[in-house]
């Protein structure tokens, strides 16, 4: 045999090996429940689950996931709890503030990973003040110090019940600058972008439209090429859908429903480059509260298929048990749904927003990083 023949059949050879991974890779990925559109390694004071520990929790359940930790630091004030040390913003009236240590704190625990490993993850940017009008310097800064890392930036809060106005220093806002030159940078990098603001204040009267929902519509028409997620579709532990209230006060005129108002953004062609998280178990028992809004989630998920992303908000968990909770919460929706329609919000979605926006990015730190890493 010459050296030509012992040359194709070693190509082949090879092909057929990659051929057969590809397959099996495919294969195993079907196997998976879900993807994790959001997911916090740490909680409020940057304490959680060892990374190693969290691809155990994922195991043959979740295939991908995001990583990320949250941008805010409980502050433990002496003066108010005492000797007890608050771990979670409702247990302590002290300030809560920006911690941007947490985004080289995710950035170095992705990269103690095998590369098998890191393929399974997508790193995202917390750590800056969306009231800072230079935020956009932090992102870039973590960018250039670890290249090849982050997908995105996210989760972020704009409104959030309860936390807003424990954080020190300017009120963030949909209106503010900052926050659009961070959107417009992302657009430019390709970094998937999640973003919290509740749709509502809490407990605010039925029978008027959602108090942020104008402002945020025209932030995100403002940026048509930075994919945006909106976390939760805008609700909270207290933020409740519009139909929530109107059962409450049956002799209110109701509100057009949360439903009707996210599918006017899914139908609104300035807003076509949106996608909606359902994370978070506060969210999924709005879904599921009464049969008729578990009909109506199924017949808007089956609509737009491919504007929803599955999440479980889930922090810093010590077992696998915390994550399907949460995925298990939905039975009652994609039971009533297609199969394709499951098979995009759980899965597809994420793949394709996430593929592209590391590809995106991936090509941004080649052309404006030095030393990129491949």
């Amino acid at each position: 045999m010459n050296y030509l023949h012992r040359k194709i059949l070693y190509i082949a050879g090879a092909f057929i090996l990659a051929l057969s991974c590809t397959c099996a890779a495919a294969q195993s990925n079907k196997e998976y429940l879900f993807n994790d559109s959001h997911f916090h390694l740490t909680n409020y004071v940057q304490k959680g689950t060892d990374i190693h520990k969290y691809l155990e929790i994922m195991g043959d359940k979740v295939g991908r996931s995001t990583l990320f930790g949250i941008p805010l630091q409980q502050t433990w004030s002496y003066e108010n709890s005492g000797d007890y040390a608050p771990t979670y913003y409702l247990e302590t009236d002290a300030p809560l503030y920006y911690y941007s240590f947490t985004d080289a704190f995710i950035a170095k625990a992705y990269e103690s990973l095998s590369k098998e490993q890191q393929a399974r993850l997508d790193p995202m940017i917390t750590g800056f003040n969306p009231a800072d009008m230079y935020a956009v310097d932090h992102i870039r800064r973590v960018l250039e110090l670890f290249p090849g890392v982050f997908t995105g930036i996210g989760e972020f809060t704009i409104h959030k019940e309860f936390v807003s106005s424990k954080v020190a220093g300017d009120v963030a806002s949909l209106t503010d600058p900052a926050l659009d030159r961070i959107l417009d940078f992302a657009g430019k990098v390709g970094l998937v972008v999640i973003l919290h603001s509740d749709i509502d204040m809490p407990f605010s009267k039925p029978g008027k439209e959602p108090i942020f929902l104008k402002q945020m519509k025209e932030l995100l028409a403002r940026h048509p090429k930075t994919t945006i997620i909106w976390a939760h579709t805008g609700l909270g532990r207290v933020v409740h859908p519009a139909e929530d209230q109107a059962i409450a006060e049956p002799k209110v005129e109701r509100n057009p429903r949360h439903l009707e108002y996210i599918e006017g953004m899914i139908k609104d062609p300035k807003l076509s480059h949106v996608y909606f998280d359902i994370s978070w178990d506060e969210v999924a028992k709005y879904a599921v509260a009464t049969p008729e809004a578990t009909k109506n989630t199924a017949g808007m998920f089956d609509r737009h298929p491919d504007r929803f992303l599955f999440g479980t908000d889930v922090v810093a968990p010590s077992d696998q048990a915390a994550q399907l909770r949460v995925y298990n919460l939905w039975d009652p929706v994609f039971a009533l749904t297609k199969s394709a329609t499951k098979e995009k919000i759980m899965k597809a979605n994420y793949e394709r927003l996430f593929d592209a926006a590391r590809k995106k990015v991936r090509a941004w730190e080649k052309a404006n990083v030095k030393a990129a890493k491949n």
